[in-house]
């Protein structure tokens, strides 16, 4: 039948998307690579339906290649006669688990039939957390940070496996770019910290994230020109004689912010 690799989103339960909840209850077995993603699953279908996988926590490209075989094959055997789910924390395609189980079945298990459901990337659950708003015409990178590494180059990124955060930082503030730093966002488990401050951190934790940005990447904006005509008061005019009147003034800025129309 179908395997459908479902992204959880990072990690509160709430932030499953509807097809993915749907494809989480319809799936004989969903099975779970971490105790995170299972926690995340469990509220949304049985914990008996959970299968759970055996990854160890190994660089050994011999010992990682026999355990995605090992799993795969299980896997395919409960795919072949009914619906599977593999689920994982963010999205399947953005620096995930899945890419691994996607080539072991391609390679041993290509009966298989795949569907992806997409999640809450951590990307953008990250940005959101942070208020940072990736603009038309901006350009965006994202890399890894694992072991202090301080990737540079482009003039924003989002940087992943934050686990040294002083030394990351001290490399990227040498490069010219204010950094913020993000821990478990939008996750249940574990304490969240939004922070400039790199000391903050020193404690080594896979689901930090930072956001590198120079202090002139900015990419001006058609809308800028609303604030940069607003006056004193806070009112916006675009101009004309209604505009002199501050009661029609003030009618159409809160009819602005609240998607209403009003007439002149």
């Amino acid at each position: 039948m179908t395997l459908y690799g479902v992204g959880l989103g990072p990690g509160q339960a709430d932030l499953v998307t509807v097809r993915g909840k749907r494809a989480l209850e319809d799936a004989d077995v969903v099975y779970s690579p971490g105790r995170l993603s299972r926690s995340v699953a469990t509220e949304h279908v049985p914990e008996a339906r959970i299968g759970d996988l055996d990854f160890p926590m190994t660089r050994d490209e011999e010992k990682l290649r026999a355990a995605w075989k090992e799993a795969a094959a299980e896997i395919a055997t409960t795919a072949r006669e009914g619906d599977a789910a593999f689920v994982t924390l963010g999205d399947p395609n953005v620096y995930s688990t899945f890419g691994h189980l996607r080539r072991t079945l391609a390679a041993f298990h290509p009966e298989v039939d795949l569907e992806v459901v997409p999640g809450v990337s951590a990307v953008t659950a990250f940005a959101t957390a942070l208020g940072v708003e990736v603009t038309a015409g901006a350009s965006l990178a994202l890399r890894e940070a694992d072991a202090g590494q301080s990737p540079t180059g482009p003039d924003r990124m989002v940087l992943f496996k934050v686990t040294d955060a002083p030394a990351t930082h001290a490399g990227l503030v040498e490069a010219g770019y204010d950094v913020t730093y993000g821990r478990r966002l939008f996750m249940e488990q574990g304490e969240t910290l939004v922070t400039d401050d790199p000391s903050e951190l020193d404690e080594r934790d896979y689901y930090t994230l930072a956001y590198a940005e120079r202090p002139d990447a900015r990419v001006e904006q058609a809308t800028d020109a609303f604030l940069e005509a607003s006056d004193e008061s806070g009112l916006v005019s675009d101009g004309g004689d209604y505009a002199s009147d501050p009661l029609v003034r003030q009618e159409r800025s809160e009819s602005a912010l609240c998607g209403d129309e009003v007439d002149r």
